[in-house]
């Protein structure tokens, strides 16, 4: 079966799902990857009648470790055509939840840091065999500055911008490009009751905007773009100001 091909991981989320529909509307195959089966199964079915494409689930936990280079092998065999990426699983802890108990701290590092760079490295080689593609992964502004309200959760998605940095070097000489998103204020189940949320984006066209700059083989990309802007100043900000705002 020739055409593209979109493994989705933590296809359970609403920018993914938005994503799976942006991409089956114009007839590529979808590959939905994640823990909640009945979830992807009604994903699945709903893609399958409104678009008439082929659409497989398959079961995949950030933290299972172990399983993951069987999950990479599955993914080949089963992504006929040009095989592209698009990774939207993690997971959020309130800070102060952390505070009061640090083991989550680890939760949110393996899942949106351990999760990725182990599931990344196993779909490295197959991306690159093929000669071409394009990865696209959800990162977030909160890796732009250690804050506060999130530095946990913040550290977790700074890391994860520098090994995508890193891989998108390594796989540009293969043909493979990695486009990093930094989303704003999304409107997710993640984002949900947040205090201080202005300018949020639908998942519609955070999806959107996320397949257009992969389409383009961009790199790193804000969404919605202002966040740039805002993100820029943040960072200008001198430390001795910085760590007496409340932000």
């Amino acid at each position: 079966m020739a055409g593209d091909c979109w493994l989705i991981l933590g296809a359970s989320s609403s920018i993914a799902r938005a994503f799976a529909r942006a991409v089956a509307e114009r007839g590529d195959r979808v590959l939905l990857a994640g823990r909640d089966q009945d979830d992807l199964a009604r994903t699945a079915a709903d893609l399958g009648i409104r678009y008439g494409v082929e659409c497989e689930i398959l079961e995949f936990d950030a933290l299972a470790f172990d399983r993951h280079a069987d999950f990479a092998a599955l993914v080949e065999a089963r992504a006929f055509g040009s095989l592209n990426v698009f990774l939207a699983f993690g997971t959020m802890v309130d800070q102060s939840q952390i505070d009061r108990s640090p083991s989550l701290a680890r939760l949110v590092l393996d899942t949106n840091l351990g999760g990725a760079i182990s599931i990344l490295s196993h779909l490295a080689p197959v991306m690159e065999a093929q000669g071409k593609g394009r990865i696209v992964v959800i990162g977030s502004v909160a890796g732009d500055r250690g804050r506060r309200a999130n530095h946990v959760y913040g550290a977790a998605k700074a890391g994860l911008h520098a090994y995508c940095q890193g891989l998108r070097a390594r796989l540009f000489r293969s043909g493979v490009t990695l486009t990093t998103i930094k989303p704003g204020f999304v409107d997710t189940s993640m984002t949900w009751g947040l205090p201080g949320l202005f300018l949020v984006a639908s998942p519609a066209a955070c999806a959107r905007a996320c397949l257009r700059h992969a389409d383009r083989g961009a790199g790193v990309r804000y969404v919605p773009a202002f966040w740039w802007g805002i993100m820029t100043t943040i960072r200008l900000i001198p430390e001795p100001l910085f760590k007496r705002l409340s932000i």
